[in-house]
Protein backbone atom coordinates (compact mmCIF):
# COMPACT_ATOMS: atom_id res chain seq x y z
CA UNK A 1 0.00 0.00 0.00
CA UNK A 2 1.18 3.48 -0.76
CA UNK A 3 1.04 4.81 2.78
CA UNK A 4 2.78 8.40 1.16
CA UNK A 5 -0.03 8.86 -1.78
CA UNK A 6 -2.88 8.20 0.81
CA UNK A 7 -1.07 10.53 3.09
CA UNK A 8 -0.43 13.37 0.28
CA UNK A 9 -3.84 12.93 -0.56
CA UNK A 10 -5.12 13.52 3.35
CA UNK A 11 -3.09 16.34 3.25
CA UNK A 12 -4.89 17.86 0.11
CA UNK A 13 -8.61 17.13 1.21
CA UNK A 14 -7.62 18.88 4.88
CA UNK A 15 -6.19 21.88 3.13
CA UNK A 16 -9.29 21.89 0.89
CA UNK A 17 -11.85 21.58 3.76
CA UNK A 18 -9.71 23.85 5.94
CA UNK A 19 -10.24 26.67 3.17
CA UNK A 20 -13.64 25.08 2.45
CA UNK A 21 -14.84 26.45 6.40
CA UNK A 22 -12.53 29.56 5.91
CA UNK A 23 -14.87 30.75 3.46
CA UNK A 24 -17.91 29.45 4.77
CA UNK A 25 -17.10 31.78 8.10
CA UNK A 26 -16.13 34.86 5.68
CA UNK A 27 -18.94 34.84 4.07
CA UNK A 28 -21.31 34.53 7.21
CA UNK A 29 -19.14 37.08 9.13
CA UNK A 30 -19.80 38.94 6.19
CA UNK A 31 -23.62 38.45 6.18
CA UNK A 32 -24.00 39.56 9.82
CA UNK A 33 -21.90 42.90 9.01
CA UNK A 34 -24.23 43.50 6.09
CA UNK A 35 -27.02 46.14 7.40
CA UNK A 36 -29.14 44.90 4.94
CA UNK A 37 -29.49 41.35 6.64
CA UNK A 38 -30.51 42.94 9.68
CA UNK A 39 -34.17 44.27 10.75
CA UNK A 40 -34.14 47.58 12.10
CA UNK A 41 -36.02 49.91 13.62
CA UNK A 42 -37.06 53.72 14.00
CA UNK A 43 -38.59 54.80 17.53
CA UNK A 44 -39.85 58.10 16.35
CA UNK A 45 -41.39 61.31 17.89
CA UNK A 46 -43.29 64.04 15.94
CA UNK A 47 -45.30 66.67 16.98
CA UNK A 48 -47.41 69.73 16.11
CA UNK A 49 -48.66 72.90 18.21
CA UNK A 50 -51.11 74.98 17.59
CA UNK A 51 -50.13 78.77 18.42
CA UNK A 52 -52.78 80.36 16.31
CA UNK A 53 -55.09 79.87 13.85
CA UNK A 54 -52.20 80.01 10.93
CA UNK A 55 -49.17 79.45 13.28
CA UNK A 56 -48.15 76.13 14.60
CA UNK A 57 -44.57 74.24 15.39
CA UNK A 58 -43.50 71.30 13.97
CA UNK A 59 -41.11 69.33 16.36
CA UNK A 60 -39.47 65.80 15.82
CA UNK A 61 -36.80 63.19 16.79
CA UNK A 62 -36.06 60.03 15.67
CA UNK A 63 -33.87 56.98 16.92
CA UNK A 64 -32.81 55.42 13.62
CA UNK A 65 -31.44 51.50 14.50
CA UNK A 66 -29.73 49.61 12.00
CA UNK A 67 -30.89 46.17 14.45
CA UNK A 68 -33.98 46.22 17.09
CA UNK A 69 -32.22 48.36 20.10
CA UNK A 70 -28.49 47.83 20.03
CA UNK A 71 -26.55 49.23 16.60
CA UNK A 72 -27.87 52.98 16.35
CA UNK A 73 -27.46 54.50 12.89
CA UNK A 74 -28.85 57.64 13.20
CA UNK A 75 -30.17 60.34 15.60
CA UNK A 76 -32.55 63.50 13.71
CA UNK A 77 -34.06 66.64 15.57
CA UNK A 78 -36.59 68.63 13.44
CA UNK A 79 -38.17 71.75 14.19
CA UNK A 80 -39.77 74.17 12.17
CA UNK A 81 -42.33 77.04 12.04
CA UNK A 82 -45.62 76.26 9.65
CA UNK A 83 -48.14 78.51 8.02
CA UNK A 84 -51.20 77.27 7.04
CA UNK A 85 -52.32 79.22 4.15
CA UNK A 86 -56.07 77.76 3.80
CA UNK A 87 -57.88 74.59 4.65
CA UNK A 88 -55.54 72.44 2.30
CA UNK A 89 -52.43 74.17 1.93
CA UNK A 90 -49.70 75.23 4.21
CA UNK A 91 -45.67 75.46 4.25
CA UNK A 92 -42.97 74.72 6.77
CA UNK A 93 -39.33 76.24 7.40
CA UNK A 94 -37.44 74.26 9.69
CA UNK A 95 -33.83 73.04 10.92
CA UNK A 96 -32.76 69.36 11.84
CA UNK A 97 -29.60 68.71 13.07
CA UNK A 98 -28.19 64.70 12.39
CA UNK A 99 -25.81 62.25 14.32
CA UNK A 100 -24.81 59.97 12.08
CA UNK A 101 -22.92 56.59 12.37
CA UNK A 102 -22.08 55.38 8.71
CA UNK A 103 -19.91 52.37 10.50
CA UNK A 104 -22.79 49.16 11.12
CA UNK A 105 -21.37 47.10 13.63
CA UNK A 106 -18.29 49.33 15.02
CA UNK A 107 -18.44 52.21 17.14
CA UNK A 108 -17.08 55.39 14.96
CA UNK A 109 -17.59 57.05 11.75
CA UNK A 110 -20.01 59.56 13.52
CA UNK A 111 -21.28 62.97 11.43
CA UNK A 112 -22.68 65.35 12.63
CA UNK A 113 -25.06 67.20 10.05
CA UNK A 114 -27.25 70.56 9.99
CA UNK A 115 -30.21 70.94 7.52
CA UNK A 116 -32.45 73.63 6.81
CA UNK A 117 -36.02 72.29 5.39
CA UNK A 118 -38.72 73.98 3.23
CA UNK A 119 -42.11 72.44 2.83
CA UNK A 120 -45.01 73.12 0.84
CA UNK A 121 -48.18 70.59 1.87
CA UNK A 122 -50.87 69.54 0.17
CA UNK A 123 -53.94 67.85 1.93
CA UNK A 124 -57.00 66.63 0.76
CA UNK A 125 -59.67 64.12 0.66
CA UNK A 126 -62.18 61.54 -1.89
CA UNK A 127 -64.41 60.50 -0.04
CA UNK A 128 -62.81 58.94 3.46
CA UNK A 129 -59.53 58.56 1.96
CA UNK A 130 -56.69 60.91 2.94
CA UNK A 131 -54.24 62.13 0.65
CA UNK A 132 -51.51 64.65 1.86
CA UNK A 133 -48.45 65.67 -0.42
CA UNK A 134 -45.41 67.16 0.94
CA UNK A 135 -42.43 69.06 -1.37
CA UNK A 136 -39.58 69.43 0.66
CA UNK A 137 -36.44 70.90 -0.37
CA UNK A 138 -33.05 70.55 1.59
CA UNK A 139 -30.35 72.50 1.99
CA UNK A 140 -27.59 69.54 3.92
CA UNK A 141 -24.29 71.19 5.64
CA UNK A 142 -21.57 68.51 6.72
CA UNK A 143 -18.50 67.11 5.86
CA UNK A 144 -17.38 71.29 4.47
CA UNK A 145 -19.84 70.49 2.17
CA UNK A 146 -23.62 71.78 0.86
CA UNK A 147 -25.76 69.21 -0.41
CA UNK A 148 -29.37 69.75 -1.97
CA UNK A 149 -31.60 67.50 -2.31
CA UNK A 150 -35.31 67.71 -3.46
CA UNK A 151 -38.08 65.34 -1.84
CA UNK A 152 -41.89 64.75 -2.69
CA UNK A 153 -43.87 62.53 -0.48
CA UNK A 154 -47.61 60.75 -1.37
CA UNK A 155 -48.88 60.07 1.70
CA UNK A 156 -52.73 57.97 2.28
CA UNK A 157 -54.71 57.52 4.60
CA UNK A 158 -57.87 55.70 5.60
CA UNK A 159 -60.20 55.17 8.47
CA UNK A 160 -60.95 51.64 10.07
CA UNK A 161 -62.95 52.96 13.07
CA UNK A 162 -62.92 55.46 15.38
CA UNK A 163 -59.37 54.73 16.86
CA UNK A 164 -57.61 53.16 14.22
CA UNK A 165 -56.44 53.95 10.73
CA UNK A 166 -53.79 52.61 8.10
CA UNK A 167 -51.71 54.72 6.65
CA UNK A 168 -49.38 54.27 3.45
CA UNK A 169 -46.60 56.07 1.62
CA UNK A 170 -43.72 56.84 -0.64
CA UNK A 171 -41.08 59.32 -0.85
CA UNK A 172 -38.91 59.58 -2.96
CA UNK A 173 -35.24 61.77 -3.02
CA UNK A 174 -33.48 63.55 -5.41
CA UNK A 175 -29.63 64.83 -5.17
CA UNK A 176 -28.77 67.75 -7.24
CA UNK A 177 -24.65 67.53 -6.70
CA UNK A 178 -24.61 63.61 -7.83
CA UNK A 179 -26.87 61.14 -9.16
CA UNK A 180 -30.32 62.61 -9.83
CA UNK A 181 -32.02 59.52 -8.12
CA UNK A 182 -30.75 59.04 -4.62
CA UNK A 183 -33.12 57.26 -2.49
CA UNK A 184 -37.40 55.71 -1.99
CA UNK A 185 -38.87 54.91 1.37
CA UNK A 186 -41.82 52.82 1.53
CA UNK A 187 -44.00 52.59 4.25
CA UNK A 188 -47.10 51.14 5.65
CA UNK A 189 -48.88 50.64 8.70
CA UNK A 190 -51.42 51.37 11.48
CA UNK A 191 -52.27 54.42 13.78
CA UNK A 192 -53.95 54.09 17.16
CA UNK A 193 -56.06 57.31 18.63
CA UNK A 194 -55.18 56.96 22.37
CA UNK A 195 -56.77 60.33 23.65
CA UNK A 196 -57.57 63.68 21.19
CA UNK A 197 -53.59 64.70 22.16
CA UNK A 198 -51.69 61.65 21.32
CA UNK A 199 -51.66 58.92 18.50
CA UNK A 200 -49.54 55.69 18.39
CA UNK A 201 -48.11 54.56 15.09
CA UNK A 202 -46.92 50.97 13.65
CA UNK A 203 -45.64 50.39 10.53
CA UNK A 204 -43.25 49.11 8.17
CA UNK A 205 -40.44 50.67 5.87
CA UNK A 206 -38.38 49.69 2.69
CA UNK A 207 -35.63 52.12 1.86
CA UNK A 208 -33.77 51.50 -1.53
CA UNK A 209 -30.71 53.20 -2.14
CA UNK A 210 -29.03 54.43 -5.14
CA UNK A 211 -26.38 51.27 -5.20
CA UNK A 212 -29.59 48.65 -5.67
CA UNK A 213 -29.43 48.01 -1.39
CA UNK A 214 -32.24 47.89 0.43
CA UNK A 215 -33.29 47.95 4.16
CA UNK A 216 -35.87 46.79 6.26
CA UNK A 217 -37.29 48.81 9.18
CA UNK A 218 -40.36 48.16 11.56
CA UNK A 219 -41.60 52.00 12.44
CA UNK A 220 -42.78 52.53 16.24
CA UNK A 221 -44.06 56.34 16.80
CA UNK A 222 -45.72 58.19 18.69
CA UNK A 223 -47.70 61.56 17.52
CA UNK A 224 -48.34 64.66 20.00
CA UNK A 225 -50.81 67.14 19.14
CA UNK A 226 -51.38 70.45 21.09
CA UNK A 227 -53.38 72.99 20.97
CA UNK A 228 -52.40 76.65 22.37
CA UNK A 229 -54.65 78.83 21.73
CA UNK A 230 -56.20 80.96 23.93
CA UNK A 231 -59.87 80.19 24.39
CA UNK A 232 -62.19 82.93 23.70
Amino acid sequence: MNYKLIISLNISFMKKAVLAVLLLLSINNFAQKNPENQLGAWYMYNGSHTLSDTFSLKSMAHFRFFDLSNDMQQFIGRIGGNYKINQHLSATLGYAILNTDATFGVDGGDVIEHRVYEDFNVKHKISQLGFAHRFRAEQRFFNATTGHFIRYQLSLSYPISDLWSTYLYDEIFFDFDGEAFNQNWFGFGFSYTASNKVKLKFGYQKISLDNDSHLDRLLLGIVLTTDHRKKK
